[in-house]
């Protein structure tokens, strides 16, 4: 009875805990993205921030600072960046869509001369930008929101940093698991968050360089601009680099330069568009074996649930729960260790 009694003050307890969680998480998960920010940039800084302090014997708080304006120069530069240089190109839309109802009118008629099928309408692309237009408040409802996350992470950020070593042993005690399960989640939460905090960014620059040597080829006008906006583009899973690209290649078709457009369509689909595939099973498995699959279902999966930094978090969300999985074989189950012995 003593036994029963216990177990279900246990259940009890677990139930509180759960429902407490819940309950602040509910509340609190508009400014997720900013704690899980500061987690993604603390496990990146944390080797060299350690070296500069105990080996270089640098102030806590003042290494601290360097470091969060080193990730606001990486952060906001990109985003300012693509803010100042899509600005102009929205209003000028905006403004004057009569010219690009008159390109897609014109690309659509060839389109439909060569092979019979009209594949773009006028009348559904005004439908679209009048949405995109209603759509604004939200962006800067979420611009907003981004600010904000962004001041969080580094607050945070800050204090991680400042009290690393007791952070990692606080976090490390209240797993309830194994030590030898608790080093396993460590190391893959790092490899995770190095290969794609890393390895993400670094697929962007590589398709943006690309993308350029293609513009500059066939003609395209701000070529630096344009493979600048398809870097930031291939962050999109899916459609990616095609967001940039192919309006280019109708423009193209449309004044004219039917080569230049069907040369840029080739070498975006078969050069730009296959170039992370390379990185991938080159550059990046230095930095963490991820599967291509796993890194583009927790893309998507990460953008709908945490924003922008569902980039890292999304792949990292999938590879625990196959983690999790495992440990929860090698906590409950018999057969890993057996299977162990037989080797």
């Amino acid at each position: 009875m003593k036994g029963f009694n216990d177990n279900l003050r246990q259940i009890l307890f677990l139930g509180l805990i759960i429902f407490i969680g819940i309950l602040m998480l509910k509340h609190f998960y508009v400014f997720l993205p900013g704690v899980l920010g500061a987690v993604t940039l603390y496990i990146l800084s944390r080797q060299p921030y350690r070296y500069l302090t105990y080996q270089k014997r640098w102030g806590k708080g003042w290494t601290s600072l360097l470091f969060i304006l080193g990730y606001t120069v990486i952060i906001c530069l990109p985003v300012y960046l693509a803010a100042i240089l899509l600005t102009p190109k929205l209003v000028a839309l905006f403004n004057n869509p009569v010219q690009l109802m008159v390109a897609v009118q014109t690309f659509s008629d060839k389109v439909y001369e060569a092979i019979g099928v009209r594949i773009l309408d006028p009348e559904n692309l005004k439908t679209a930008l009048e949405r995109l237009a209603n759509n604004i408040p939200a962006l800067l409802s979420g611009t907003a929101n981004f600010l904000t996350n962004l001041l969080l992470m580094f607050f945070v950020l800050y204090y991680m940093l400042r009290n690393g070593d007791r952070m990692e042993r606080y976090s490390n005690n209240l797993l309830p698991m194994k030590q030898e399960n608790r080093d396993i989640l460590s190391r893959e939460t790092v490899m995770m968050i190095r290969a794609n905090g890393i390895g993400i960014p670094l697929l962007a620059i590589i398709q943006g360089l690309v993308s350029m040597l293609g513009y500059f080829i066939f003609g395209i006008t701000e070529y630096g601009v344009w493979a600048f906006l398809t870097g930031i583009a291939s962050l999109v899973p899916i459609v990616g680099t095609g967001l940039i690209w192919i309006p280019l290649a109708i423009y193209l078709f449309t004044i004219g330069q039917t080569g230049n457009a069907i040369g840029l369509s080739i070498y975006s689909l078969v050069v730009t568009g296959n170039v992370d595939y390379f990185a991938r099973i080159t550059l990046l498995k230095k930095i963490g074996d991820v599967h291509p699959l796993i890194t583009i279902f927790g893309v998507i999966i990460g953008l709908s649930m945490f924003g922008f930094i569902g980039l890292v978090f999304g792949p990292l969300l999938i590879s625990y729960f196959i983690l999790l999985v495992k440990i929860y074989r090698n906590e409950f189950s018999a057969t890993p260790s057996r299977e162990a012995n037989n080797k």
